[in-house]
């Protein structure tokens, strides 16, 4: 059995919004966080979701009772690879599929990583159509599983959505880069070890042709109303 977790402690000044950005309305109704439990329920059915909170965790914990919370107090001082790092503590034995909980994709992300999580194997969702400077980029070694996946990647074939998945034997290792990594760091870079320090092996789910929208301006907020 797997689990799911969401990463949603962050305070997204970027965007401009008062409340977290997990949720912003989207022009369907719903919160992007939302949008995001519906996509999982249709794809795995009731699977447990924890959700990391921070900045107001309040207002996430009373929109979305059902779900189990991971509060990391240090929320404006440290990124994703901590938020990650106190999930996986808390979670079952098993898999762990994790997101970001800022990014409005497409249903069918899931339903085509499925099989995988089914077989217990590691993933990153990538999209092949697009590398920006900014963004997290990655390369694959010959036989084409990850390589590389930073910020920094030269050459990338393209960027990291920010749905992943670890397999149950691998959990363990993840989470000791993951507290081994600067504070300051992404979860991409404790990902990066495992696979250069212990062979980790995860492979590259390619989603170009559908949506997966990260918010983190107005513009990507109203690209992303195109879709839902």
């Amino acid at each position: 059995m797997f689990s799911v977790v969401i990463l949603a402690a962050g305070m997204g000044n970027r965007l401009g919004r008062s409340l977290p950005k997990s949720l912003t309305e989207l022009a369907d109704g719903r919160t992007i966080m939302r949008q995001q439990l519906d996509n999982i329920q249709a794809a795995y059915g009731d699977v447990p979701v924890t959700i990391v909170v921070g900045y107001r965790a309040e207002s996430i914990v009373e929109a979305f009772p059902e779900a189990t919370f991971v509060y990391n107090d240090e929320y404006d001082i440290t990124n994703t690879s901590k938020s990650l790092m106190r999930a996986l503590r808390e979670t079952p034995d098993g898999g762990v599929l994790w997101m970001n909980g800022d990014v409005v994709f497409d249903p069918q992300v899931l339903l085509r990583s499925a099989h995988l999580v089914d077989q217990d194997r590691s993933f990153v969702t990538v999209n092949t159509s697009s590398v920006a400077d900014e963004e997290v980029k990655y390369t694959v070694t010959p036989e084409g599983h990850i390589r590389e996946l930073s910020k920094i990647v030269v050459d990338g074939l393209g960027e990291a959505v920010g749905i992943n998945y670890i397999d149950s034997a691998s959990k363990a290792t993840l989470l000791t880069h993951l507290a081994r990594v600067n504070s300051q760091d992404y979860f991409e870079r404790a990902l990066e070890l495992a696979i250069e320090q212990n062979n980790l092996l995860v492979e590259p789910v390619n989603i170009s042709d559908l949506y997966a929208v990260e918010i983190d301006f107005a513009a990507d907020l109203e690209r992303a109303n195109l879709f839902v």
